[in-house]
């Protein structure tokens, strides 16, 4: 399984940027970016920033890894998702 980091972006040169969450950094690519600029939130997979991130989104993301940690050691994970509670998924169009 390949799991997404929200990162924030602490400096770039436009081709990689130094990115940081929960006190790890790491360099990845940004070149698939148009706006990679300082102070963003971006999704990472394989030391590849794939695309921005408002921060919402990045709080969600960010809590659902929460939640997955806290499944795997036995706890109630319940409130790390507590946005699908009471909601249906749907499958994008080009799924269904």
């Amino acid at each position: 399984m390949c799991l997404g980091l929200p990162m924030t972006i602490v400096q770039t040169d436009g081709i990689t940027a130094l990115c940081e969450y929960r006190n790890e950094q790491r360099r990845v690519s940004v070149v698939l970016l148009s706006d990679a600029s300082v102070g963003a939130k971006v999704l990472v997979h394989i030391d590849s920033a794939v695309r921005l991130l408002d921060e919402n989104e990045a709080r969600l993301i960010s809590d659902a890894l929460d939640g997955l940690e806290a499944s795997l050691n036995g706890q109630d994970c319940d409130r790390f998702f507590a946005d699908l509670i009471g909601h249906q998924p749907q499958l994008p169009e080009h799924l269904r």
